[in-house]
């Protein structure tokens, strides 16, 4: 049976108690039958005094169960509801939003219905249960211990959920948000290529000569129409990075005179991958004969997508051009020595004989954190110490795993070591299962961690390859130097972001301490003296002390933001109101007589529902921004109500002053983006989070007659009214 038509009339409902004795037991019943049901919701809606919280879809395309969250709400009952928003039910969440609080969580699956007292939990059958008929079943509770623990689940779930006007300008306006998952399904992965490469206007891929069987089996098409809107000067093409042999040599032909660009290097890194304009892709799988690979990671963040694009750029500049490749092949003349060592004695020995010969560089990136450990242990430190002794000039560079103990490790290596030997910690990944040593950029020995659990490196050794040629020896080294810059680079960040996050600590505690008495004797004093002078002494002091206030809140606010805390007391008010107050108080202050602060004045009632004190904020914080920079001219305040079925009010802040240095333009909204010494470059930062979170955008702009510049905001307006 459907529980969608149970109207709930509140003013004529007869609880019913689950014919329970007494109405203060506790209970936990599993209902079948439609009438239990019906009177069952009947008693649970009635029972809502203070809150009901809804995890589940509710469709308002059934009236009943519309009049009943409506009656729920006219008891002054708080309601929420978490749900997945999609396309396909944007219309009626819209709707919904209107009679309670709505956020979105992707996967929400059954229903879970609870007020402050009870709990009811709807099962619908399975698709195998729905054709032996099975009924809807529902589970009602009065437990306090379980409706207490679900209520604290649900504020859990409720926190991590996504505002749902937020996730619906995402639908709305086509935004994609950061993503990061793996594929496992051979026809999701080959449907989500054929998407991807339709709609693609740039190629980087780096892969093995199975990847360019795959592509030329099912999407040579689509490759085709990439580089056709190529010549004609749309999008970047395709690069194509590949190890060219004897095999494989005919379909690179193939693939270049269709137009792309294809490298040869003679080692591939362990993942084949590939980055167009916004996703990364990768894989391990082999696609040996272009079979579609098992397993498909794939990314929109743009931290993959910048570091692949980056490794890609380092294989291509120390690639070998394809058609040179192929020529050599063709001709005879490619030799690269290539030996397979099986014996991991022997293999080991290589490699260290490999280092004692170096006279200008070895670089060795290890392949696990342990494996670093069982080099220490058969003395690897003793070997470099003797590699420097004979070739004082020798660089040792060392790149290591990260694990929880590794830092310690490193520390203790480092104290033992000579100044010649850096070592370095990177974050990874994507795993890899090879060491490699290059030496003096002539020859590498790439080592197979087979088992990394033993503790005999002899043990955890696999196949080994050893190597001079050029093409190999320079990819390798290639990717070793980008991980080493990339290594270094993340360093900085996180001591800037250690000294940053410090700083904000220690100021916003320093200066918050001192600043209210310093305000509150000010003002005593002032309302005590008569003496001019002294009063203007008073009024400098207190600007002063206001404005470090001002500072230490400020501080406080972007803490609040970073961690994620910042929260929003909403009501619905009148923004005019906001913008009146926040000028009258701006033209009390001491202007420049050269600077004129124009009066606004609106035609009509403009309601939001939002933070009111959080909104003067911004609206304070863009007039002092136009204040700062305007040393003669005009500032001006208007607002302009867009939009048929979203309905939003934009802000403007008008100047004639200094404009935006093209300088700080790029990054005119983040932390400390300032190009004086007015201000710390928090207020925009702060203005930005603000109007973000309660659904709204943030920009500027210069003005076309190159005169000052416009700041704008918008919000969701909820009512508007025109005056007479």
């Amino acid at each position: 049976m459907s529980t969608k038509n149970t109207f709930i009339d509140f003013s004529h409902v007869i609880y019913y108690s689950l014919s329970i004795p007494s109405a203060n037991a506790e209970r936990t019943i599993v209902l079948h039958d439609s009438t239990s049901i019906n009177n069952t919701l009947l008693g649970f809606y009635a029972s809502a005094n203070t809150s009901y919280y809804c995890y589940g879809a509710t469709s308002l395309e059934d009236k009943a169960n519309k009049d009943t969250l409506f009656n729920l709400r006219s008891k002054g009952v708080r309601l929420r509801q978490i749900t997945e928003i999609t396309n396909e039910n944007v219309s009626y969440n819209k709707t919904l939003m209107k009679i309670l609080e709505l956020r979105h969580l992707d996967g929400v699956k059954g229903k879970i219905e609870l007020t402050e007292t009870e709990l009811i939990v709807t099962t619908t059958p399975t698709p195998q249960n729905a054709k032996s008929h099975q009924t809807i079943q529902v589970i009602h509770s009065n437990v306090k211990q379980l409706v207490e623990q679900q209520q604290s689940l649900f504020e859990i779930i409720w926190k991590k959920a996504i505002p749902a006007e937020h996730k619906i300008r995402e639908i709305e306006e086509g935004i994609e948000p950061p993503e990061t998952k793996v594929l496992e399904e051979p026809s999701e992965i080959f449907s989500h290529m054929k998407y991807v490469v339709e709609n693609a206007t740039k190629r980087l891929i780096c892969s093995s000569s199975g990847g360019m069987q795959l592509a030329y089996n099912n999407f040579f098409d689509q490759y085709q129409k990439i580089l056709y809107k190529y010549t004609r000067g749309e999008g970047e093409g395709i690069r194509w990075v590949t190890v060219i042999d004897k095999e494989n040599k005919d379909l690179v032909k193939v693939f270049i005179n269709t137009g792309v660009q294809v490298r040869h290097v003679g080692v591939l890194p362990p993942i084949n991958f590939a980055v167009d304009n916004i996703h990364f892709y990768a894989t391990i799988d082999k696609m040996e004969s272009g079979k579609i690979m098992q397993s498909l990671l794939i990314s929109n963040e743009s931290s993959y997508v910048n570091y692949y694009s980056f490794l890609f750029e380092g294989l291509w500049n120390n690639g070998i051009d394809a058609e040179t490749r192929i020529r050599n092949i063709e001709e005879g003349t490619d030799s690269a020595n290539i030996e397979m060592i099986q014996n991991s004695h022997a293999a080991l020995e290589c490699a260290w004989n490999l280092i004692r010969t170096a006279k200008e560089e070895v670089l060795i990136m290890y392949s696990t954190p342990n494996g670093f450990r069982r080099q220490l242990q058969m003395g690897a430190l003793e070997l470099f110490n003797d590699a420097i002794k004979e070739h004082p000039d020798v660089k040792i560079k060392l790149l290591i795993p990260s694990d929880e103990q590794i830092t310690a490790t490193v520390w203790k290596a480092k104290t033992d070591s000579p100044q010649q030997v850096n070592f370095r910690i990177y974050e990874h990944s994507l795993k890899s299962r090879i060491t490699i040593v290059l030496v003096d950029k002539r020859e590498c020995i790439i080592v197979e961690t087979k088992d990394d659990a033993k503790e005999d490196s002899y043990a955890a050794v696999g196949l080994s390859v050893y190597s001079c040629s050029r093409s190999i020896v320079v990819s390798y080294a290639s990717i070793f130097e980008s991980l080493w810059k990339q290594t270094e680079l993340y360093e900085e960040l996180k001591i800037h972001d250690k000294m940053q996050k410090e700083f904000i600590n220690i100021t916003a505690h320093e200066l918050r301490t001192p600043v209210q008495p310093i305000l509150g004797l000010t003002e005593v004093l002032r309302s005590n003296t008569k003496d001019n002078e002294e009063r203007k002494l008073l009024d400098s002091v207190f600007k002063g002390a206001r404005r470090l206030q001002k500072l230490s809140n400020d501080i406080l606010d972007v803490t609040k933001i970073e961690s994620h805390s910042l929260q929003l007391v909403k009501e619905q008010f009148n923004i005019n109101d906001a913008i009146l107050n926040v000028t009258a108080d701006m033209k009390m202050q001491s202007l420049s007589d050269k600077v004129k602060l124009f009066s606004y004045k609106p035609n009509q009632e403009i309601f939001v529902d939002g933070d009111k004190e959080r909104i003067i904020q911004v609206i304070s914080n863009l007039l002092n921004n136009a204040i700062k920079f305007t040393e003669e001219g005009t500032i001006s305040t208007s607002t302009e109500v867009k939009g048929n079925r979203k309905r939003e009010v934009f802000v403007s802040i008008k100047d004639t002053g200094q404009g935006i240095h093209p300088e700080i333009e790029p990054r005119l909204f983040s932390k400390f983006a300032a190009k004086s010494f007015h201000g710390t470059g928090l207020g925009l930062f702060i203005s930005k989070s603000i109007v973000e979170a309660h659904g709204g955008k943030i920009w500027a702009e210069n003005n076309s007659d190159g005169n000052g510049a416009t700041f704008t905001f918008s919000l969701p307006i909820t009512q508007e009214v025109l005056k007479n």
